[in-house]
Order: C-alpha cells, then structure tokens, then sequence
C-alpha cells in the first residue's frame, strides 16, 4: 500500500487502531529507546513541550496517575495524561484535562505526524530492525497531541517497566514509583529487586523521586538510584502517610500526612487502602512538582483533587440490586488489594466471580489468591474470555481453578463474558436472603468490555 492510500485510512480513531494495531503488540515492546527517540527528534521534540510527572510500579499505576491529574486540574493547570491499557476505547489513553482526546484531534494528530513516523520505519528497517511498535506509536502520538494543545503538564504513565518503556525519552520533573511486586517477570525480571532497577531508570538527573512504601530490596534500589543522580527522595512511610482512613458512602475519608502540610477528613470516591495509599503518594507527587516538597499545598484544592477522582474499572459498581462490582486486578498483587477492600466495603455472604486471564499472566497464582482470599463466602466462579486473542481459554481457567482449591461443583465455564455475567447475576439475585453479589475481575479487558456490557 501506498503511503497516500495509507494516509486516505486514517480518517476514523477506528481506521488509526486497526493501522496501530498492525504494528508490534504492546506486549512484545522491544528494549530500546532510539526508535522512539527518533521519532520524537523528527517532529522537534514534542516530549520536551511541558514538565513531566512519570508514573511506574506494578499495582496502582493508573489510579494514581488519575489521582495527580485531578489534583493538578485543581490547581487550574491544563494536564495532558497518557495511560495504558484502554478499557473501551483506544482515545482513553490520551487525556486532556481528564477526559479522552477528541476524535477530532487524535485523527488530525495522527495524520500530521505518520510521514514522520513512515521515515522512522523506513530508517529503522534499513538498519534491519523492527518498525515502531504499537505502544511505541502511542506514546509519540500523545507527546505531539500534548504539544499541539498545548499543555501545561503531562503525567505519563510507564507502560512496562521504566528504562527501556517508549516514555522514557521524556525526564521527570517528579518520578512516581507505586508499590513493586511480581509482574511481567520474563521481561523484567523474576526478583522485585530486579525488577526495581528496571523501574528506576524513570528517575532522571535533577528530578525528584516519591515512592510508595517499598519491599526493602525495591527501595534500596530505588534510594540508591536518587542518590546516585544526587536527587531528592521521599518514601511512604517516613516522609508522608495515611494517617486517618473510615469507610464512607460511596468510598473513604481519609486524613493525609504530605510532605510539607497535612491535609484532614478528605473524602475519597474510591474503596480500598490501596486506593487511599495511591492518594497519599499522588498527593506528595504533586507537593513535590509545585513546590519541591517545602509549600504546602491549599487543602481546599486538595479536597477538591482528590473528591473528583474516579477510576474506571477499579472497584466501580456497576449495579446495585444485586450489586455487580467491577475490578481490574490483573495479577495476584492487585487481586489482594482488591479482595482486602471488597471484605471492608461490602456486605454480603454469596459472592460470584467472573474471570477472564490473559496468557501472559500467572493465572494459577490469581486463582489461588481468588480462592484463598474469599473463602469465608459461600462462592461460585464463572470462567470465562474476553475478547483478546491472548486470553486463556475459560476451560483451561477452570482447570487452574480446581487445581487452586476452588470446588469443583462450583466452578462454571462460559466461553462467553455475556453469558458469564448474566448466569452470575441470575444466581446472585435468586438469593432469598439478598446477599449475593457478582465481582468481575482478572484481565483489563474483561473488564473493559464488562463496563460496554452494563452501559458505563
């Protein structure tokens, strides 16, 4: 195909994915940053257009960063956010002022910038090497969309691991490290140590790191890193804190020990410690880039922030009689956080779980977890696929599950997530006591495609 017919595609966010789509999948980035670094260069450096908060970790990733947009638009300041993955939508992943870039703009971005990018490749596979990577392609295309607004700030969320992650062209003004656990290991290593120094490479000369509460192996690396560039470092734990935390309608009121102020009684739209954890880092981010960690911030924009935030897909409840809670816990760690916050914030004794896994993910840990962390419910699990190509076959799921103590009567399979969904809400809302419940779970786009299912 042509380049001109190429670009004659490139008239819908539909045509753009499918073209993006083409490309090395996200989960096969390549370690390397001077593909991107070139096309970056090609377009005059869009990375460098506004100071960057760059977010990495291995649980609380986008939470977190939503939580630093919302508090950053508080404070009047026009934010450019890029996460991963989307749930519905590829849009989502490129945020102006909390919500999804225009059509509009993504299409006319994209068009402007892909004879770059075409050098780029033509360049890169002359040398014999792979062309732009899907991810890849994204993150150029948020930088020159955040340029192009412009904005004032952009949180960028690392995609997988941190020195060789496509944002890594950009240097943080503020590295955020969310807690550290095991995850992606064939990629990044089998130890949270090695793990760590993967993420560490975020943290740049004259920066400023704020790290969630660490394993002690993660945040000596992580403290190592700070002092070795000569930047300042503030741990959770030591320098900032949830000091205070009650369940509220609807979420949490939390009390915050930041950096250089504390903020009380803050209502957090969210269930979980984890989430409230995520607000306490977030906040000591955002103390960090407006005022090097020394002003403290208004508490009234604080409360506002933070009282703002949502986040799709984590704990969201989809319905309520009977209630359907939605969850992307996608490893084991985040389906602990997830299950310690599902004990706290409701009340039920019947729980049924539907799950979807992909390949790349230790499904028999996540179905141990499952089992281990909700045996005081009388409990039943519906196994099931997304659509995604990677997803592990819900027959084989069930297999996993039994091996992992689930019993063996009350484990289903439904090739189907409608199915899945119906048959769980079915049995849930026969309870005469009305004390069932549904969590959707496992794989993000299980649950991107459960939120299009209940009409999010």
């Amino acid at each position: 195909m042509s380049g001109a017919q190429e670009h004659e595609d490139f008239a819908s966010v539909e045509n753009i994915y499918q073209h993006l789509l083409s490309r090395a999948p996200e989960d096969r980035m390549a370690p390397r940053l001077d593909a991107v670094a070139a096309a970056v260069a090609a377009l005059g450096d869009p990375h460098r257009s506004a100071p960057v908060v760059h977010v990495t970790g291995t649980n609380g990733k986008t939470s977190t960063a939503r939580m630093i947009e919302s508090l950053l638009l508080a404070h009047d300041l026009r934010v450019g956010r890029y996460t991963s993955p989307h749930l519905e939508r590829v849009t989502e992943r490129i945020s102006i002022d909390g919500e999804p870039v225009p059509d509009e703009t993504f299409v006319r971005i994209y068009s402007e910038i892909a004879p770059y990018l075409e050098l780029v490749d033509s360049k890169l596979e002359a040398d014999g090497a792979p062309r732009l990577t899907y991810f890849e392609t994204l993150t150029v295309l948020a930088f020159a969309v955040f340029a192009d607004e412009p904005v004032d700030v952009m949180v960028l969320e690392v995609g997988i691991g941190g020195t060789w992650d496509a944002t890594n062209v950009a240097d943080a003004a503020v590295s955020v490290v969310t807690p550290i656990g095991l995850d992606h290991t064939t990629m990044l290593g089998d130890t949270v140590g090695q793990i760590a120094r993967e993420k560490a490479g975020i943290i740049k000369p004259q920066g400023f790191l704020v790290s969630a509460v660490q394993q002690p192996e993660a945040a000596q690396v992580l403290l190592d890193r700070a002092r070795e560039l000569g930047d300042p470092f503030r741990f959770e734990g030591v320098e900032f804190a949830v000091t205070g935390r009650s369940t509220a309608v609807g979420g949490q009121v939390i009390t915050v020990q930041g950096l250089a102020g504390e903020y009380p009684d803050l209502m957090l739209p969210l269930f979980g410690a984890h989430q409230a954890q995520n607000a306490a880092v977030a906040v000591a981010a955002v103390e960090a880039f407006l005022g090097g960690g020394e002003k403290p911030l208004n508490p009234e924009l604080v409360a506002t922030g933070l009282g703002a935030v949502s986040s799709p897909g984590r704990l969201e409840l989809a319905r309520k009689a009977p209630p359907v809670i939605l969850d992307a816990a996608h490893n084991p760690h985040g389906l602990l956080a997830s299950a310690a916050a599902v004990r706290e914030a409701f009340t039920f004794t019947k729980l049924n779980l539907v799950v979807g896994v992909l390949r790349d993910k230790d499904a028999a840990e996540m179905m141990r977890v499952l089992a281990d962390e909700y045996h005081e419910f009388e409990l039943e699990l519906w196994c099931t696929r997304s659509q995604s190509p990677r997803a592990v076959a819900p027959e084989e799921l069930a297999e996993i599950a039994e091996d992992m103590g689930f019993d063996e009567d009350a484990v289903h399979v439904s090739e189907r997530l409608d199915d899945a969904c119906a048959a769980a809400i079915q049995d849930a809302a026969a309870r005469e006591q009305f004390d069932g419940a549904v969590l959707v779970t496992g794989s993000i786009t299980v649950v991107g495609e459960a939120r299009v299912l209940f009409g999010l």
